[in-house]
């Protein structure tokens, strides 16, 4: 397993199949928690760079769904949605996750991953491990590490306004 850096992040495929990323964020573990959880501060920083978050619903609770969409430069809607099986604040969250092909959850559904976040404090600084895994092929994982990347990456300078 060769690990990746992407600035503070470090990236580790224990397979072909998984993402594992350690990164720490300049601000305190509750702060961390609520920003990735508050329908009000994911729109802020959520997709890749240059995506807009259209739609954010969050039902933070074991059983309870999140759902998010969001717009691409050229005008392409990505849709998601998933179940919460931990909610552990500010330490833990554990949801699955699955694409649809349109905005109506009726449409057929992607392969459903399971997406585990731990937070620790790391000082005055919260470290997190982000876990996505299973996927089917290394380039559906290879996409995904890339929306995630920056995706952390805007969170970041989200979180450095914020605190």
């Amino acid at each position: 397993m060769t690990p990746h850096r992407h600035g503070s992040a470090v990236t580790e495929y224990p397979s072909e199949l998984e993402i594992v990323t350690t990164r720490e964020f300049d601000a305190p573990i509750g702060l961390v928690f609520d920003v990735l959880t508050k329908p009000e501060h994911v729109r802020n920083w959520f997709a890749p760079f240059d995506c807009q978050v259209t739609v954010c619903s969050i039902d933070l609770r074991v059983g309870g769904e999140y759902h998010i969409v969001f717009k691409t430069t050229d005008g392409e809607e990505c849709s998601f949605r998933g179940t919460y099986l931990e909610v552990e604040p500010p330490s833990r969250l554990v949801f699955t996750w699955a694409w649809h092909e349109t905005d109506d959850f009726a449409s057929p559904r992607g392969q459903e991953s399971i997406v585990t976040i731990q937070f620790s404090p790391a000082g005055e600084r919260t470290e997190m491990v982000f876990t996505q895994a299973v996927f089917k092929e290394e380039q559906a994982r290879a996409a995904h590490n890339r929306g995630w990347t920056e995706s952390f990456d805007k969170l970041g300078s989200f979180l450095g306004r914020a605190a």
